[in-house]
């Protein structure tokens, strides 16, 4: 029987996991979303064009390619609607090559009030949020108040929506937070009647079927390993479980059934929104890192906070997650620097420590040590010897502290900017 590969990110989101789907498709006839929301922004960029994925796993542009959005997704039919259209402007059949877990809970516009409204509420305390619901409908899924995508079939469908929508009218008057849905209720009735396009399938037992005819399947994370909802830099983190551990209960397959588990990090590190980071650089240098890599939201276009990579928490996230293979992105962003800085450990309150803490916060101080910069332009390099040497010795000491092989090398935006070892 085969089993699951996993492709997924190891720092706060932003690695570059569209590009690395896109790239390890031809290897899978299944790829399958199995966590987050609308709140995801997976890249793709080949033949000239960018596409920007939200939703849809990021296989959908390769022929002969089955794409699931498992039951661990949440679901904004507005946006999923209009990402899907993009798509089939560009000449691809969506419907068939994509199918929907009935399982999947549904992202309501009142569930965006409620992001809105909780964000403002807290002030200086703020997540960070990408205000698309997505917390709220996380909290009405526990809650056992939620809408899934299976409900849409009911004959009762709209008598539930309301009742859940009243339940939040009345949440939004507790926060003294006056709203109006109308028009964005009117957009998403419009895409609940366009996702009846799809065949809404049992993903569990869909999944499981296609192992045991030895089927190929990579499940896609979103977001990363540090922005976990019991393991990430609580509290700010996403609302589910970005961990390998996800895919399990995210498309409902036994721990046993996990095969690769592909870990992605950019050669230094990025964090959109609040939260602890203990690398950050507040410089010039900083500033470098996001004008060269242009780090701006996928999603959002928020500027993302750049700093050196966080080895030991990259450790942690390895560990966690049981990666097999890494994969490094943006290689290509640290060509001009004369020195190039690794955090190995910190220091917490005047402790050194060489683990990924329970208090993560502020009170970290990283401790570098420093690389000599490769001083030249990498991105037509096609195979690792041509790379120069200061370069293979940062990727040798990667993969000595981590004790995993970095497999795949990304030089740019590129599907042809990638170097597979």
């Amino acid at each position: 029987m085969k089993k699951v590969d996993v492709v997924l990110g190891l720092q706060w989101g932003d690695e570059g996991k569209g590009k690395v789907v896109d790239v390890l498709t031809p290897n899978y006839d299944v790829i399958a979303r199995f966590q987050g929301g609308p709140n995801a922004g997976h890249s793709l960029h080949f033949g000239g064009e960018k596409f920007v994925l939200h939703t849809v796993p990021s296989g959908i542009f390769r022929d002969g390619s089955m794409n699931i959005i498992g039951n661990g997704v949440v679901i904004d039919p507005v946006i999923l609607a209009e990402e899907i259209a993009q798509i089939e402007a560009s000449g691809v059949d969506v419907v068939s090559r994509m199918k929907i877990s009935k399982r999947a809970h549904l992202i309501l516009p009142t569930h965006r009030a409620l992001d809105a409204a909780s964000e403002a509420a807290k002030g200086k305390t703020k997540i960070g949020s990408t205000l698309k619901g997505i917390g709220p409908a996380y909290m009405d899924k526990t809650g056992r108040n939620g809408l899934r995508v299976g409900d849409i079939l009911l004959p009762d469908f709209e008598a539930r929506y309301n009742a859940l929508k009243e339940k939040h009218l009345f949440q939004l008057r507790q926060y003294d937070y006056q709203v109006d849905v109308t028009a964005y209720e009117k957009e998403w009735f419009a895409g609940v009647e366009s996702l009846k396009r799809f065949e809404f399938v049992d993903s569990e037992i869909l999944v499981n079927n296609y192992l045991k005819n030895d089927t190929t399947i990579l499940a896609e994370g979103a977001q990363g390993s540090l922005l976990d909802v019991d393991f990430g830099t609580y509290p700010f983190v996403t609302s589910s479980n970005t961990l390998c551990a996800g895919v399990c209960t995210g498309l409902g397959v036994a721990p046993t059934r996990i095969g690769e588990v592909y870990g992605i990090f950019k050669a230094y590190c990025t964090r959109v929104g609040s939260g602890p980071f203990p690398t950050e650089l507040f410089d010039a240098t900083g500033e470098t890192l996001r004008q060269v890599g242009n780090e701006f939201g996928a999603t959002t276009g928020r500027p993302r906070r750049c700093g050196w990579l966080d080895l030991v928490a990259l450790k942690y996230a390895v560990m966690m997650n049981g990666v097999t293979g890494l994969i490094m992105m943006k290689s290509d962003i640290l060509n001009d620097f004369d020195t190039i800085k690794v955090a190995v450990g910190y220091e917490v309150n005047g402790e050194k420590v060489d683990y990924f803490p329970y208090e993560a916060d502020d009170n970290i101080v990283p401790v570098y040590r420093e690389f000599e910069g490769w001083n030249c332009d990498i991105c037509n390099v096609r195979d690792f010897d041509q790379f120069p040497q200061q370069f293979k010795d940062y990727v040798a000491f990667i993969e000595a502290e981590c004790g995993v092989p970095v497999k795949i090398i990304s030089v740019g935006p590129d599907r042809e900017e990638t170097i597979v070892r």
